[in-house]
């Protein structure tokens, strides 16, 4: 696969990646390129790097050696005005994070009017066709608490979506869900994926990985030990522990 735009950037390159907590090594010199319109899905077995490595993407997690490049910029501890560079990084986690106290159209317009400065009028129709585009308009004068857990995490979808991202990161986004609130975030995250959004997802949904991402890259023990376009990877696994991961879970 072509790795580079027209312009010959990614949107994501990693390189060295290191990363400890203390004594614990939970990054080993990870490379991987990402591709502008490419869906990559990260899995692994618990334990084996996969969220530290897309929270190092966006800073949430400082990386201690090697570099990070979102759309042609280095990324580190000290990089100037790090919030324009997250405005172009939408981030959906395994908890939904909305404000409790505001309606659903208000968490989806607080970033636009704070971060962007935008009036309230055209945040909210911003809002609007985001809530549109997940599926749950008739929800936006609901308050979190309102909603089903699959519908909240429409909702946090909506709102990374509204911020205009370049690129998307989805930590476990199913993870949290009851079985049967699962399928219509998957719904939702397919029809990004067809779009044509460049996504970088943490998921053990392996059937959303076999159907809606262009790579799949497996991790175990802070390293990736293997990537491959999905069937390859679904079928003919050459790594003995993603051979393993695979036989457990499907």
């Amino acid at each position: 696969m072509n790795t580079l735009n027209d312009a010959g950037q990614p949107a994501v390159r990693i390189a060295g990646l290191e990363k400890w907590y203390g004594s614990y090594h939970a990054l080993r010199s990870v490379d991987l390129t990402v591709a502008r319109n490419e869906r990559v899905v990260i899995c692994g077995p618990s334990g084996s790097g996969k969220s530290t490595l897309i929270r190092c993407i966006n800073q949430l997690e400082v990386h201690d050696a090697g570099t990070v490049e979102v759309n042609g910029r280095r990324l580190e501890r000290r990089t100037p005005r790090m919030h324009e560079v997250r405005r172009d990084i939408g981030m959906v986690f395994q908890h939904f994070n909305l404000f409790p106290h505001l309606t659903v159209l208000q968490n989806c317009t607080l970033a636009l009017r704070r971060a962007r400065g935008m009036p309230r009028a055209q945040a909210e129709d911003v809002a609007r066709h985001y809530l549109e585009r997940v599926r749950i308009p008739e929800q936006q004068h609901k308050y979190p608490g309102q909603l089903s857990g699959g519908q909240q995490q429409r909702v946090a979808i909506a709102r990374a979506l509204a911020m205009g991202p370049k690129v998307m990161l989805f930590d476990e986004p199913t993870s949290a869900l009851d079985p049967e609130m699962i399928k219509e975030v998957l719904e939702v995250m397919t029809d990004l994926a067809q779009e044509g959004m460049t996504m970088i997802c943490v998921t053990h949904e392996m059937g959303f990985a076999r159907t809606a991402s262009d790579r799949v890259i497996f991790m175990d023990a802070g390293q990736i030990v293997e990537e491959a376009p999905p069937e390859a990877f679904f079928t003919a696994a050459s790594h003995p522990r993603a051979r393993q991961f695979l036989s457990q879970l499907l």
